[in-house]
């Protein structure tokens, strides 16, 4: 469960850049036609995200630093697998998954439920995802700024900004990309990399319910921070060990 600020995001990571301006919120929630998943692939920088989901935004800023994705073509046609390295308290998650493409959504089953639309945006290397996701009884909504490199300009985060006030969201969570990426496990040995597709996968509806509602309390959110705080204490000095 400590993953899960971060987790809830990797159902959506991707949009198509567009070089012209995106100035009024009829262009800024525009969707985007998808011509087809090889636009998609490749590696992506997570510059920002913004999630009506209560208690996230807490532990996103306090738990996550950097995150990168890599998204690759799976066998099958119009599967996408998405590979998501996140560093958090000076650790190293990952996390994979697929991804359908279908009628320009992009769709997962695994671990929860979620549909995502490729948002305009005037940044020409970016991508801006829209996504609607169910968590337990409930659904919500989230938008994720992705581009290939590890920082965009202050005025492309204004565009981003202005998007999440037309959706009604909250303001965004931005990582700091100062704090340095993980390694890709696949090309270096450096590091230590926790996987946690396996754990993910087996999630059920009783999971995601008891999830649903410790993200909506107070007391809920609380009990997570402290668990993750022990968490990551009692890693860091394994690991030294």
């Amino acid at each position: 469960m400590e993953f899960v600020p971060v987790a809830l995001a990797v159902f959506s990571l991707l949009s198509l850049g567009q070089t012209a301006p995106v100035t009024n919120c009829e262009s800024l929630t525009q969707r985007l036609e998808v011509q087809g998943r090889d636009q998609l692939l490749g590696k992506w920088t997570y510059i920002a995200e913004s999630t009506d989901l209560p208690g996230s935004k807490i532990l996103t800023k306090m738990f996550a630093e950097t995150s990168w994705w890599n998204i690759t073509a799976a066998d099958q046609i119009n599967v996408l697998t998405s590979f998501q390295s996140v560093k958090m308290m000076g650790l190293c998650f990952s996390l994979t998954s697929n991804m359908s493409l279908e009628s320009n959504t992009l769709q997962m089953e695994k671990p929860f439920q979620s549909i995502a639309a490729l948002l305009n945006t005037g940044c020409p290397d970016c991508m801006v995802l829209y996504s609607n996701y169910t968590l337990g009884r409930n659904s919500y909504y989230g938008l994720q700024l992705l581009s290939r490199r590890p920082k965009v300009s202050a005025a492309e985060l204004e565009e981003f900004s202005k998007q999440l006030e037309c959706l009604n969201l909250p303001s965004a969570t931005v990582l700091d990309p100062e704090k340095g990426f993980c390694p890709d496990p696949s090309l270096s040995q450096e590091g230590t990399t926790f996987d946690l597709t396996s754990s993910f996968n087996s999630i059920d509806s009783d999971d995601l319910n008891q999830m649903d509602k410790m993200f909506r309390s107070g007391k809920g959110v609380m009990m997570l921070v402290d668990t993750l705080n022990t968490f990551f204490g009692s890693t860091a000095k394994v690991m030294k060990n």
